[in-house]
């Protein structure tokens, strides 16, 4: 997925999709120990993905913390 797909989504959305990719990585590497894998790219594509969701959600865990601070100080 392209990052801006992934910014315009929610919360809850990008902890569904998280959940998702991690299930197709956990297939893609079954396959894989089988070899029964086409495109072995595709597991570096999953494990890229996992890791932008997740960079993203804690972007959005600091900034929620960040406003909370400032509301706070106010």
């Amino acid at each position: 997925m392209k990052p801006t797909e992934l910014r315009a989504m929610s919360d809850d959305q990008l902890t569904l999709t998280l959940k998702d990719t991690i299930k197709n990585l956990f297939h893609l590497r079954i396959q894989s120990a089988t070899e029964r894998l086409e495109t072995p790219s595709e597991i570096r594509k999953a494990r890229r993905d996992v890791a932008r969701i997740k960079t993203l959600l804690r972007e959005r865990e600091l900034a929620a913390e960040r406003a909370k601070a400032q509301g706070a100080k106010k």
